[in-house]
């Protein structure tokens, strides 16, 4: 049975001290079928040279020079030099398992157009990994082991950067890399999600993040907080919002009132509600803050929940349980 070809997307940018380990796992692949497209977004140091190195002696792998600046544009042009069958994206400074590319293949291969397939995710790094995202990792792969990524889509990214792959007819309807919106992976997850994709369950690990301090996601203002909210927002608005609903923000801390202004800015009603008492009965933003009690005389709301402390998310996820209200419909946490 031919094996169809698989496009890999790789933007990088001053990666030469991880490019090759990075290469090297691209080029270990059990699945032989694949196209890298390299795209170098104005590299200073030697990842370019690096590249064309190894595409001097691999056909499989083609670098080009970033027309723009940014991963976007990067992603952009990679994709217009792509010839796959399949679709995915790799980060260069990451690590593929042997089996990643076989595995994901035969995952669309049996489930047809529709669905993404994805995979668990192992966070690695000479300095050691961070309470925060070990935690992340297990949250992210205990909705990619059962396929429930989406349900919890409004909390953070749930698709696995850059561990996913789909059909390019799946792609083009999802409008690829068409956003500008920054995080670009968090918006296409959105997009993915608008476009009503089903995610493949996966256990096994098939991607390697690699965790140092000038990691992307962590020095570019683009991965801010205040991107992700924005990004969040436009989507509910966009995909959940019903104007015959009470619309509430729960909580009063600092994304909740980034929630509140973003809303006011909008010029869209909404009650605000709080179970710290002191805050409620105080005026922000010209808005008096509620007690959680408010909702009961409601009725129909919506609400987007800015609470971040778990046990608190566990208390109110029961408390909303009690009135009939289901996550995704009734309430969305943000955090």
């Amino acid at each position: 049975m031919p094996q169809p070809l698989v496009s890999i997307l790789m933007p990088y940018k001053n990666t030469a001290n991880y490019l090759t380990d990075c290469l090297e796992s691209i080029l270990a692949q059990s699945y032989t079928n694949w196209e890298l497209i390299a795209i170098n977004d104005h590299s200073t140091d030697g990842s370019f040279t690096l590249v064309s190195a190894y595409a001097k002696k691999e056909a499989r792998i083609r670098t080009f020079t970033n027309s723009g600046i940014g991963i976007i544009p990067a992603l952009r042009m990679a994709y217009t030099h792509s010839q796959g069958t399949f679709i995915t994206r790799m980060d260069s400074d990451d690590l593929m398992t042997p089996n990643r590319i076989r595995k994901m293949v035969a995952d669309l291969n049996e489930k047809g157009t529709g669905h993404l397939s994805v995979g668990q995710v192992r966070y690695f790094s000479k300095l050691g990994i961070s309470n925060g995202y070990e935690r992340y990792e297990q949250w992210l792969n205990g909705l990619t082991a059962i396929g429930t990524n989406f349900s919890e889509i409004y909390k953070e990214c749930v698709v696995p950067s850059p561990c996913w792959m789909i059909h390019r007819s799946d792609f083009d309807a999802c409008n690829g890399f068409d956003s500008d919106r920054y995080p670009e992976d968090y918006d296409l997850a959105f997009r993915f999600y608008e476009g009503e994709l089903q995610i493949i369950p996966c256990s096994e690990v098939l991607l390697f993040w690699r965790d140092y301090d000038s990691r992307t996601s962590r020095t570019s203002r683009h991965y801010a907080q205040n991107y992700f909210l924005d990004i969040k927002l436009h989507y509910f608005l966009k995909l959940h919002w019903e104007k015959n609903k009470h619309l509430v923000v729960w909580g009063a801390g600092k994304k909740g009132k980034q929630i509140a202004q973003m809303l006011l800015d909008a010029s869209i009603t909404f009650n605000w509600i709080c179970n710290n008492p002191k805050k409620t009965g105080k005026d922000i933003y010209g808005i008096t803050i509620q007690t959680f009690s408010e909702l009961e005389k409601m009725g129909d709301f919506q609400s987007i929940i800015t609470v971040a402390n778990e046990k608190e998310q566990q208390e109110i996820r029961t408390y909303l349980y009690t009135l009939e209200k289901k996550p995704m419909i009734h309430y969305f946490f943000f955090c």
